[in-house]
């Protein structure tokens, strides 16, 4: 360590720091400073998620009201295709009306051709 003290400019090194612990200093303020307005910016996003997560719960009473709709709007087309065996009826089509099997002797007594 003899060569450290015999260095230029080392004798008043603790007295006054070197230019790069003066860079040190000043890059470590800068970070400080950017990482509290990042903490701050992360605050302020989980505010705002917060708030909108409180208007989207407001909004499940209207949600469940509208799936409601939505499944009583629904069960005429399952029911009509559960009395129809899998087909849906076509308006204006009655039992055993447009159903041909190929068959003779089937549907109207109508031979198929």
């Amino acid at each position: 360590m003899a060569w450290l003290a015999s260095t230029p400019g080392s004798g008043g090194r603790a007295a006054s720091p070197t230019v790069f612990e003066q860079q040190r200093e000043e890059m470590v303020r800068e970070i400080a400073v950017g990482m509290e307005g990042v903490l701050q910016n992360i605050n302020r996003l989980n505010r705002n998620l917060e708030s909108i997560i409180a208007v989207g719960n407001e909004f499940g009473s209207v949600e469940a009201l509208w799936s409601q709709f939505e499944n009583f709007m629904a069960r005429p087309d399952e029911e009509g295709e559960d009395n129809a065996n899998g087909k849906r009826k076509v308006s204006g089509e009655s039992e055993g009306k447009g159903r041909s099997s190929g068959q003779p002797g089937e549907g109207e007594g109508e031979p198929t051709v």
